[in-house]
């Protein structure tokens, strides 16, 4: 999974810290309370998210409302994935990673990796 750009990931935040659906409209009065962009620049990209497969989108009226189709979570989930297929020793990638967590990570890591195990055995 490729990395998102700069705007993309601006428009996809947005998406979903609001966690409804949006438009263009809105996405771009938020991004200029801290910059100017133009609309047309928010509509191509978000355009581009959609046609990515980022977004769902459904008309409402003559607007479209953009919906992400996958959490944050399941986003940087698929980076980490893409990022230890570059390693040629996964486990060993993944050890290197655990030592650079903090407990309360370790702590979190471990109740996911029970959770996975009980739905495994069932």
């Amino acid at each position: 999974m490729r990395r998102l750009g700069d705007l993309e990931a601006e428009i996809m935040d947005r998406l979903w810290r609001w966690q409804r659906p949006a438009t263009v409209r809105e996405v771009v009065d938020d991004i200029n309370e801290e910059r100017p962009l133009a609309y047309t620049t928010v509509m191509t990209v978000t355009n581009i998210l959609y046609n990515k497969g980022w977004l769902l989108r459904t008309k409402q009226g003559r607007a479209w409302l953009y919906t992400p189709v996958r959490s944050r979570e399941e986003y940087a989930a698929a980076l980490m994935e893409d990022a230890l297929g570059a390693s040629e020793d996964r486990p060993v990638a993944l050890a290197h990673f655990v030592q650079q967590m903090d407990p309360d990570e370790i702590s979190a890591l471990r109740e996911a990796l029970r959770t996975v195990g009980r739905r495994a055995e069932s």
